[in-house]
């Protein structure tokens, strides 16, 4: 089986055509049923893109964070940090159910993108070029951008930002486990599998849960109960 590889091709071909802050952009906790959108920015300190010597079986963990276990994301997790500039955007899902979860996405990218230039040299924002991973650019943006499909699994800075990204939330599904016990938030950090889905009809909602996705809709309360009634008029009928 051969290793997904990033690198820093992408970066330095934007380098050479002028652009001096390149910026990788993405997202994690579009699909979960629970908890917030977490997006992270990230842009390499050094601008000739060269990695050290010493540290190059540790880059070589900048991948998609998907295709990374929990210690091992854990591990880099602090080295982005240490060579990287890093922002960090987060909305919940309150938000989330007003505004859909595609433009809250988009929501986060953009306060992560803040965050970032927040700690960037004034003139980055005149020479700032984004990597957004997907197939779809940040819209009302005012930065120059392009989306990359599979990105996080080609572009280092990308593949960092899925990181930060990952691991943020992560850490806070786990604290969120604490406040709303029960769920097993710890374990599946709000995604649908079966034991969250058990959990959720056993105890319904709590807080986090994003109330505009269906299996969450169906399992608020009032909702049963009209399902049950329509269902009992129906075998009345």
């Amino acid at each position: 089986m051969i290793m997904e590889k990033t690198t820093f091709n992408t970066e330095r071909y934007r380098s050479l055509l002028g652009h001096r802050y390149i910026i990788g952009i993405d997202e994690v906790g579009r699909g979960p049923l629970a908890g917030p959108v977490v997006a992270a920015a990230v842009w390499f300190k050094d601008p000739d893109f060269v990695i050290p010597v010493e540290l190059e079986k540790e880059f070589a963990l900048i991948r998609d964070s998907k295709k990374l276990s929990e210690k091992q994301r854990e591990k880099i997790f602090d080295l982005i940090h240490e060579h990287f500039e890093t922002g960090i955007g987060i909305i919940s899902s309150e938000t989330i159910d007003r505004v859909n979860i595609l433009e809250a996405t988009f929501i986060a990218m953009k306060a992560a993108l803040g965050e970032l230039m927040k700690k960037l040299p004034r003139q980055a924002a005149g020479s700032a070029y984004l990597l957004v991973d997907g197939n779809q650019a940040i819209p009302n943006c005012s930065y120059r951008q392009e989306s990359i499909i599979g990105g996080d699994g080609i572009v280092k800075s990308i593949a960092a930002a899925s990181i930060i990204a990952k691991v943020t939330r992560d850490r806070m599904m786990i604290a969120y486990e604490k406040e709303y016990p029960g769920y097993g938030f710890t374990e599946h950090k709000g995604y649908g599998t079966k034991a969250h889905m058990d959990a959720l009809r056993h105890l319904g909602p709590c807080p986090i849960h994003r109330r505009s996705f269906r299996p969450v809709e169906l399992a608020i309360p009032e909702n049963v109960n009209r399902r049950f009634s329509a269902l009992l008029r129906r075998k009345q009928n």
